[in-house]
């Protein structure tokens, strides 16, 4: 492992070793007795640390100690639950370097990128301080003298958590902040291609559950691939499935936890664009499109995958993104001088080949052509250049999610092409548009506009804040997280009526006396 940028010592700090247990109740470790597979980092192909499996029989441990901890926790009253979260908070801040750190190490994207994701994680926690204070239900007028009605919430239980390598701990906060707070006990599940930023995460944790002397079980961890997944959607005790990830794997979880009648949330794949008009700011537009497109190396479910432009300006954006693209520095994501770092592993680089040759194969001409690169700083093979293709929006691979940093260009004439194109793929998470007619961007927000579950105006598609709710529509799951009122994904509903009369009538002016 290279150690220029002291990993060893973060990883150290963090309570990640050479060889780690991944099953975890809180501050206990379980040993699964399965096999130890490698995180490996895409930044130069090293093995940063092993880590065990959870089994079948571990997981059953995990969920009846989870379950004895919500019998506590749900009792513990909700703004005390969200004392406990402002520590959680504090400990990430104290630990912020160390974690960004290991994040861009493990998953690949550049060091200021993870130091980001890990401030969503403290954002988050101080907005779910505040709302454990205001967990509102209403109070409605009954039609019966002498009554009250009003509705109340209360915690599910347990809420499951399978989280994506992309933000291997930004999502997870994202529902663990409001769960807790709400009274839920978790199971994480996190990406198999990222686990040690989950063990760093559970370590931090636990230990602060333990010091106000709650129970194991309010934040528990398991380990592996889809298998260990299937656990949590099919078990009935979970009454909530958070999911991130692809659509085909949303369909999968959604089906399972639909079967029995369950909750699913899903946060699934996006298909982004933004629409460049002729009255746009083009400084602005480059901008945004850039980062959109290549940050993460294009491995956010918000990346910016096409820009439909105006036939006006469309030339003047494409050489200047050719030439903004060749100022691009390639390399390790822990050298703040690189803009792109690697893709997760050489499984990602392949998708990422057959997409160009799909879009070759359909037709597609090469503004900025792709490739793999090699020699010296690229050992690992999961570098590869940002490209940028001129492409029609029926294409079949342009109507798919690559999760790579692919650009598509589509040209329109009109605004109501422009809205179609932006419309017309299966996916509806994140949207733009860049202009500066105030009449387009109204539109673009209006219901004839964009259907997607983020519209934006002049800002990327990419690059969301905690305080608004964060998700989308059509075959990106219609799930929301983090901000609004997206705690009530965590809550059940009752509706509570009291009589506070010496009569008892009964509604709809029904008769039953005897």
């Amino acid at each position: 492992m290279d150690n220029r940028f002291g990993i060893a010592e973060s990883l150290e700090r963090l309570g990640v070793k050479s060889k780690n247990l991944g099953s975890s109740t809180g501050e206990s470790w379980l040993d699964s007795g399965k096999d130890f597979f490698s995180s490996v980092s895409p930044v130069d192909g090293s093995i940063i640390a092993q880590v065990q499996e959870t089994s079948a029989e571990t997981y059953e441990s995990v969920i009846s100690t989870a379950q004895m901890a919500f019998e506590k926790w749900r009792l513990v009253p909700a703004p005390k639950r969200g004392e406990i979260v402002r520590e959680i908070g504090n400990a990430l801040r104290e630990v912020k370097a160390d974690l960004g750190k290991l994040v861009s190490f493990e998953m690949g994207k550049s060091y200021q990128e993870g130091l980001g994701e890990v401030q969503e994680m403290i954002d988050i926690c101080d907005f779910a301080v505040g709302l454990s204070r205001q967990l509102y239900g209403l109070t409605m007028p009954s039609e019966r003298p002498g009554h009250r009605m009003y509705e109340q919430w209360h915690p599910l239980g347990i809420v499951g958590i399978i989280s994506a390598f992309n933000f291997p701990v930004a999502v997870w906060s994202w529902n663990v902040a409001l769960a807790w707070v709400c009274g839920d006990v978790t199971v994480w599940k996190p990406s198999e291609k990222a686990p040690l930023s989950g063990i760093a995460c559970q370590h931090i944790v636990s230990h602060i559950f333990k010091k106000h002397g709650m129970p194991e079980g309010i934040s528990s961890l398991i380990v592996g691939d889809y298998k260990v997944g299937e656990l949590l959607s099919h078990d009935p005790r979970v009454p909530l499935v958070s999911a991130t990830g692809s659509t085909r794997m949303g369909k999968l979880v959604g089906k399972a936890v639909g079967e029995r009648l369950g909750r699913a949330l899903l946060e699934l794949g996006g298909n982004n664009a933004i629409i460049i008009t002729e009255n746009a700011d083009l400084d602005m537009a480059i901008r945004g499109a850039l980062f959109g497109a290549v940050g993460t190396a294009g491995q956010r479910c918000t990346s910016t995958r096409r820009l439909i432009i105006h036939e006006k300006v469309y030339d003047e954006v494409k050489n200047r993104l050719a030439s903004a693209y060749s100022k691009l520095v390639i390399g390790d994501p822990l050298d703040e001088r690189n803009h792109v770092g690697p893709l997760i592993d050489r499984a990602a680089v392949e998708m990422y080949l057959k997409a160009i040759e799909k879009v070759k194969e359909e037709g597609g001409k090469a503004v900025v052509e792709g490739g793999v690169l090699s020699g010296a700083g690229y050992e690992s093979g999961c570098y590869v250049k940002p490209a940028i293709y001129e492409a029609e929006n029926h294409f079949e691979i342009v109507q798919h999610e690559t999760f790579a940093p692919i650009l598509y260009l589509i040209k329109y004439k009109t605004f109501a092409e422009a809205i179609a194109l932006h419309n017309g793929v299966p996916q509806g998470l994140s949207s733009a548009i860049m202009t500066t007619n105030m009449r387009e961007a109204e539109t673009f927000l209006s219901v004839a506009g964009s259907d997607c579950g983020i519209a934006n105006v002049n800002i990327g598609t990419s690059g969301a804040e905690i305080g608004g709710a964060f998700g989308g529509e059509k075959e990106t799951g219609g799930g929301r997280e983090s901000g609004s009122d997206a705690w009530k994904a965590y809550m059940r509903r009752q509706t509570n009526t009291i009589n506070y009369s010496t009569e008892l009538p009964l509604a709809q002016g029904i008769k039953f006396d005897i």
